[in-house]
């Protein structure tokens, strides 16, 4: 195994961890990843793209691992990836700005927040709870944000199930048809995942551009 993988940045760490419960363990990790604070230091993108390989074949990089069910990642990822959400929302609803009140450390930075916030307002709720889906650390701390600043918890729930099948099926279904059509795809793992971080920071990108050509505009 390669020495990326024996670490816990590394989704083959924890599939290969969870062994024959990889499915369970996957669904763990997405729900604790955009449910619970700590969750956005565990591997996101790159975990449900490698799962969704795992569905196609069971060997990554000469070593096996147990092949998950399609259809339980399928069904049970956004489930998993809503309730999480949903956990976090409350959560800031309850907690407030107390939630995020606490020094920095190698799990939190209060730079994160500051980042959840500026897609909350600058994108609205709606778009910014389904762009979120495809940020890093972003994603973790939106969901709380979210209940912080007042977001409606049913239409929080809208946006979030909208996100959560999107974000989660589309990975699982490019991971499963690239591990069913592409020999040896455990070469190309790290540059699927730097290509789908890349194409989910367009719509961003462009976003901001149009908000600082209509900001130069109105100033004119």
């Amino acid at each position: 195994m390669h020495l990326l993988a024996s670490t816990p940045l590394s989704p083959e760490y924890w599939l290969g961890l969870f062994g024959a419960f990889a499915a369970i363990g996957v669904l763990a990790i997405i729900f604790a990843e955009t449910g619970l604070l700590f969750g956005c230091v565990l591997p996101g993108d790159s975990l449900l793209f490698t799962a969704g390989i795992l569905t196609a074949v069971n060997e990554l990089n000469g070593v096996e691992f147990q092949q998950i069910s399609l259809p339980v990642l399928l069904i049970g990822g956004p489930i998993a990836a809503i309730t999480g959400a949903q956990l976090g929302h409350w959560l800031g609803a309850k907690y407030g700005r107390k939630l995020f009140d606490r020094p920095d450390s190698k799990i939190f930075r209060k730079e994160w927040v500051e980042k959840a916030e500026y897609y909350f307002n600058r994108f609205g709720p709606e778009k910014a709870v389904v762009i979120a889906r495809f940020v890093p650390i972003v994603r973790t701390f939106l969901n709380p944000l979210a209940g912080m600043l007042g977001m409606d918890a049913k239409r929080f729930f809208v946006w979030n199930s909208i996100g959560a099948v999107i974000w989660c099926d589309s990975l699982f279904l490019l991971g499963h048809y690239l591990g069913a059509s592409v020999p040896n795809i455990d070469r190309y793992i790290l540059p699927g995942v730097v290509v789908i971080l890349v194409l989910s920071v367009i719509p961003i990108v462009r976003e901001v551009l149009k908000g600082r050509t209509e900001t130069k505009r109105l100033g004119q």
